[in-house]
């Protein structure tokens, strides 16, 4: 019996690319994934996120919206963040140890 993946390009997704995409699926779908899985590559994280994913299908919960064939976030994607240039961070203010600033060579060190 050959079994198929219902997601493209399967094996080369991440686990937490295929831990996104899972959501998506319904039981049906699932299953014939634990079964691919199984039958290939058997990892143990994998199997047990499908094997989780189906036991929430169970539960009355339902596959979400959106598209299984879809990258997943962050999938192959770059994200431009924006830099401060005025030199203001959220950060903390970084506060030297008690005994001094190891980087200035002016102050005794123990």
């Amino acid at each position: 019996m050959t079994h198929e993946a219902p997601l493209p390009d399967y094996d080369e997704l991440t686990t937490s690319a295929i831990q996104s995409q899972i959501r998506t699926l319904d039981a049906e779908a699932l299953d014939q994934l634990l079964a691919y899985e199984r039958a290939h590559a058997d990892r143990p994280l994998v199997v047990q996120t499908i094997e989780h994913r189906l036991d929430a299908l169970h539960s009355g919960e339902s596959p979400s919206g959106g598209d299984p064939t879809g990258a997943a976030p962050g999938a192959g994607e770059s994200v431009d963040v924006p830099r401060q240039t005025d030199g203001h961070t959220d950060a903390p203010p970084v506060n030297p140890p008690s005994h001094g600033d190891p980087t200035n060579p002016a102050q005794p060190r123990d």
